[in-house]
């Protein structure tokens, strides 16, 4: 068995698989190291199981990076349009869901099928079950597995982040990174629920389920979606969004109204509705529970009619619902993350081919690099995107 490759690919994962494919067809001699028995995990349970591939709005702007300019060449050389060209070209249908999301009408594992397709069609060998034990340089790089050591002079860390761990996730390319001496920036679960402690929970844990549309805030982060209470805190879409941009000990602060100019609403209403408690006017606008809730919680000390509250009273009324700040305890933590924020610090990598540019040979894409996307299909696309620059390159 000849077992000298031309480029070696850890990871049978999203980005993984596309640089394969990629690199496969160049004429090149590709092995795909997988150690799970499967490979797409993530790709299979993703959109519950329809996989959200990619979105129409993909440009630079909607990733989160320590050099948000880094993800803007790969994003140009394999754009969206690219990848929805593939699934056209393999006849999978697909829609579009809200904000530009587009989903398989069926089973994710059409996009799996569709790189394993490709990697085939390409040449690409590729083992699963195949567990990395220890990974040296000396003129190129060689990998030893518990069934046996393969050589190539090209190496492409694709093993993905930290989140998800029941699904096999490991730090195995932040730690052969750190081991080439390419730094990392600092990790943490992303796109993931909040968490609180007691005394917000006060409010949010007998209104577990409500759900409403909001505009969450972190530092100059905004995202206008719906927000769900849980008996631990906050999850939804905007809560999602904002946990990447969220950093821990500072307050997110959300807008409860935001098509509303709530002071005007309230003054009016205390002119048509004079004798109406406060939580009963605030339930035209919330949901029924959640107005209840704020009546006995924040709003506690205005329980009188609304006629009977002054107009600075209701001033303050308005400044919370606009503008209600709350301080995290942490997130639901890697089980719960979509993604893993941080990673390989671009500082370290060509933005046109994903190579180290200390370490001849070596590249890092996908989820193992410091580029974040939003929730909504970014995260795959720069999976896409960076694979595909990664497979040009070995």
């Amino acid at each position: 068995m000849n077992n000298a490759f031309d480029a070696i690919v850890l990871g049978a994962g999203a980005a993984g698989m596309m640089c394969a494919m990629a690199a496969g067809r160049r004429g090149k001699r590709v092995l795909l190291l997988e150690h799970a028995d499967q490979p797409g995990a993530k790709i299979l349970i993703s959109g519950g199981g329809r996989c959200n591939f990619t979105n129409t709005g993909t440009e630079p702007g909607r990733f989160f990076s320590s050099n948000p300019h880094f993800a803007r060449s790969a994003l140009s050389r394999y754009t969206q349009q690219d990848f929805i060209a593939l699934v056209e070209k393999h006849r999978i249908p697909y829609h579009e869901k809200t904000l530009g999301q587009l989903f398989c009408d069926g089973s994710a594992r059409a996009i799996v099928g569709l790189l394993l397709d490709e990697c085939e069609a390409a040449g690409v060998e590729l083992r699963l079950r195949h567990r990395v034990i220890d990974v040296s340089r000396a003129d190129g790089f060689r990998v030893e597995t518990d069934r046996g050591s393969f050589t190539a002079p090209a190496l492409v860390l694709a093993t993905g982040g930290l989140s998800i761990p029941k699904m096999g996730a490991t730090g195995l390319s932040l730690d052969l990174a750190r081991r080439f001496g390419l730094p990392v920036v600092e990790t943490r679960p992303a796109l993931v629920p909040l968490i609180f402690g007691e005394a917000d929970l006060a409010l949010m844990r007998p209104i577990s389920g409500v759900s409403l549309p909001v505009e969450a805030r972190a530092g100059k982060a905004r995202f206008r979606e719906a927000m769900l209470f849980t008996h631990r805190g906050l999850s939804g879409p905007s809560i999602l969004q904002i946990s990447t941009a969220w950093r821990a000990g500072e307050p997110i602060t959300l807008d409860l109204l935001p098509d509303v100019d709530a002071n005007a609403w309230l003054l009016a209403r205390k002119d048509e509705r004079p004798r109406a408690a406060l939580h009963t006017v605030l339930a035209e606008k919330l949901p029924q529970r959640l107005a209840a809730a704020l009546g006995t919680t924040r709003l506690a000390q205005h329980s009188r009619p609304i006629g009977e509250l002054g107009n600075k009273a209701l001033n303050g009324v308005a400044a919370m619902l606009k503008g209600m700040a709350l301080t995290p305890s942490g997130t639901e933590g890697y089980a719960k993350a979509e993604v893993m924020a941080g990673g390989v610090d671009t500082a370290a990598l060509s933005s046109q081919t994903m190579a180290a540019k200390e370490v001849p040979g070596l590249h890092v894409i996908g989820e193992a690099v410091d580029v974040t996307g939003w929730l909504g299909g970014y995260n795959f696309q720069w999976a896409w995107s960076s694979g595909w620059c990664a497979g040009q390159s070995v």
